[in-house]
């Protein structure tokens, strides 16, 4: 399943995160994808904090990869693989474990190529014209049913 979630404004975004937050378990892979700048990383921030409280979140950009553990003792990464050269190199930083153990949230995903996992929840965020946001939210079978609730919402446009 396909959706359009409009996002005028960094409020909207953290109340898409603050949504998707509860729904995590170990296992889950939030993908994060689009331009510099489009919003990855403040949708990371805001999800993390929707779920674990009011924590620091720096970009992973130089670390790479980031955890972080819940209340409730789920694991999060909080990957960024923007300087990864070779899918193979996300390995060594543990990617498996956290595929297997974690709710896994990766910025520039495409670098992982057929390590990504197939279900997963895909967001690709766009800046439009007015410098508003737009996600385009690519749900796998196990999360389609699980965003069905979410997608009523009226800024949400179901695309296929």
């Amino acid at each position: 399943m396909r959706w359009i979630a409009n996002l005028p404004d960094l409020a909207a975004t953290e109340r898409l995160a603050a949504d998707l937050a509860p729904l995590l378990d170990a296992g889950d892979v939030i993908a994060l994808g689009g331009d510099l700048g489009a919003g990855k990383t403040a949708f990371a921030r805001a999800l993390l904090n929707a779920r674990l409280g009011p924590v620091e979140v720096p970009s992973p950009t130089f670390n790479l990869v980031l955890t972080y553990e819940d209340p409730g003792g789920l694991p999060f990464w909080h990957f960024d693989l923007y300087r990864l050269e070779d899918p193979e190199e996300a390995l060594e930083l543990g990617i498996e474990e956290a595929f297997a153990e974690a709710a896994s949230l990766i910025e520039w995903p495409d670098r992982l190529g057929a390590l990504l996992p197939a279900e997963r929840l895909h967001l690709t965020f766009m800046i439009a014209d007015n410098g508003a946001r737009r996600a385009v939210v690519e749900a796998s079978p196990g999360w389609a049913a699980r965003l069905r609730p979410l997608a009523q919402a009226e800024s949400w446009t179901e695309i296929s």
